[in-house]
């Protein structure tokens, strides 16, 4: 989609050097760039690259507000954010064509809103809502009375258990369950067998939230497993039953959460993170990858970040593996 300089600026509140009028069709890394390409440059050190490159356009700090003639240059505060932001104008997502596939089967007491978009072999059980402008991808199962909010997008092959709600704007990548039974057992002493704990809770997730391929989220036992707006999760994530995830908080790759596990607001968790249930994770809190988090742990510090198993600050881990190296060498 072409845009102008004009127009790019106007949607990231940028300040423009340059000409107002030049023609973007797309985005670019600094080494793929081409012909209408916009890239951008977090580094100093980068911007000569970026003016000498084929692109057309380059959204840099204010590290750039000196530079003169060439390209046309948006000046901002924070150029990676104004460069994901450009990047919705210019690379918009996909179009599908409204509508239900012929091999969808489609529950008639099901609640369809308008303009939604069914793919092949769906399945969309009995009491199902489902809100305007969402896609169904391929192969998707929507279980009994679940709801879907509008706007959504999932892609082939998620599973939505019965009574799982997603609100708007919510985006699962293929392969996601969502709602499938929590991992809980009671073991009889006497005869050593385990048997099933009740899973009847349910599963709610807010709106703008993004669920990555594969993930597995459990409802809850008797409560209700919740996932709360802008939280982004990446690929291979397990959320166990119980567990409350707050606002905005990223969870990259293959990171696990035992049940009840808290996670408070604007927290980030690494890849391959594992939590043991009941733990707290409070708000802001960094925690970084391959870090392990003890049952009914609870870690707070806004802004600070966590390392190792089992988790402490940051300073404190760095300061044990040196003195772990120091020893390794006297013994030497």
């Amino acid at each position: 989609m072409q845009r102008t300089v004009q127009e790019i600026a106007a949607r990231v509140q940028a300040r423009i050097i340059g000409e107002e009028s030049t023609l973007l069709t797309g985005i670019a890394s600094l080494s793929t760039a081409a012909a209408g390409a916009l890239v951008f440059v977090e580094d100093e050190k980068d911007l000569p690259v970026a003016l000498k490159s084929s692109a057309s356009a380059v959204i840099a700090g204010e590290f750039a507000a000196t530079c003169s003639g060439g390209k046309p240059v948006l000046i901002v505060s924070q150029p990676r954010l104004a460069f994901a932001r450009a990047a919705q104008l210019l690379c918009p997502r996909a179009v599908f064509a409204a509508g239900i596939h012929p091999s969808a089967s489609v529950h008639p007491s099901a609640a369809l809103a308008r303009e939604i978009t069914v793919e092949e072999n769906c399945v969309i059980a009995e009491g199902v809502a489902v809100g305007a402008k969402t896609r169904i991808g391929a192969n998707c199962v929507v279980g009994v009375h679940a709801t879907i909010g509008e706007d959504c997008e999932l892609f082939p092959n998620v599973t939505v258990y019965p009574g799982v709600h997603l609100g708007r704007h919510v985006i699962v990548h293929a392969g996601a369950v969502l709602g499938s039974d929590g991992f809980g057992y009671v073991r009889d002493p006497a005869t050593g067998r385990y048997e099933k704990f009740p899973q009847l809770g349910g599963l709610e997730i807010e709106d703008d939230v993004e669920i990555g391929a594969n993930v597995t989220i459990d409802r809850g036992a008797l409560e209700m497993t919740r996932i709360c707006r802008g939280t982004k999760i990446d690929n291979l994530v397990h959320i166990g039953h119980n567990c409350q995830i707050g606002e905005d908080v990223v969870i990259a790759a293959q990171t696990g959460f035992s049940g009840s596990v808290t996670v408070e607001k604007n927290a980030v968790l690494g890849g391959q993170v594992g939590l043991g249930e009941h733990a707290r994770i409070g708000e802001g809190v960094m925690l970084g990858g391959q870090s392990g988090v003890l049952p009914g742990k609870t870690l707070r510090g806004k802004g600070m970040a966590f390392w190792g198993t089992p988790a402490r600050p940051l300073r404190q881990y760095l300061k044990e593996l040196a003195a772990f190296a120091r020893l390794a060498s006297k013994s030497k």
